[in-house]
């Protein structure tokens, strides 16, 4: 008979493995598929491990990773919402709130209060470490986009003054360098669609 922390934590890993079907509108870069939620996350986890330097203050690389790998396992329950179509957010954070105190109250108490604490200060950009996270997770999508001809900005027909509003705060915020890089190539993809080229 197994320890009963280790059988809710096992309880756990088998029920986050859902996150893997939990398809986003975002394009892989070769287009050959859109990506799931699972993969964002460890591509986010990535993207702070390669890019920490440019976080607007210190932070604990280990805590914005761990907000990472957790901060979109509530769409197991809550599912995804297209950041770009604003109508689809309606109820989305009552959702995922339910979510987490589902999910993360599988664990053992201990580790359900770190999780849920750090997904909290995640949501709430409460500290250095989460609004880095913050602005890696709306600095991944406008890479896809821009290097996949317009992506969700052409699917959801964003504008390049709605990319400002919606994005530069939490990246700016986090990631200065990073807003700089990300608008540099929204405007390019904007400037080639008006001259009716590929940026």
């Amino acid at each position: 008979m197994l320890p009963p922390d280790l059988e809710k934590q096992l309880a756990f890993l088998r029920e986050i493995d859902r996150l893997k079907n939990v398809v986003r509108l975002s394009p892989l870069l070769d287009r050959s598929r859109r990506e799931n939620s699972a993969e964002h996350s460890w591509h986010l986890a990535l993207y702070a491990v390669i890019l920490r330097d440019y976080a607007a203050a210190p932070v604990d690389l280990a805590r914005v990773v761990k907000m990472l790998l957790i901060h979109d396992i509530v769409e197991i329950d809550a599912g995804d919402v297209p950041f770009h179509l604003p109508e689809t957010h309606i109820g989305q954070a009552e959702r995922e709130q339910a979510a987490a105190a589902r999910l993360f109250g599988l664990l053992p108490a201990a580790q359900a209060a770190e999780l849920r604490a750090l997904w909290d200060e995640f949501e709430a950009a409460a500290s250095a470490d989460a609004q880095f996270a913050k602005a890696l997770d709306r600095f991944q999508p406008m890479l896809h986009n821009a290097a996949t001809g317009g992506g969700t900005w052409i699917e959801c027909a964003t504008t390049l003054d709605q990319i400002r509003q919606r994005c530069q705060p939490p990246i700016e915020r986090g990631a200065p360098l990073l807003w700089q890089a990300a608008l540099a190539m929204a405007e390019a993809h904007f400037q080639a669609a008006a001259e009716g080229r590929q940026a």
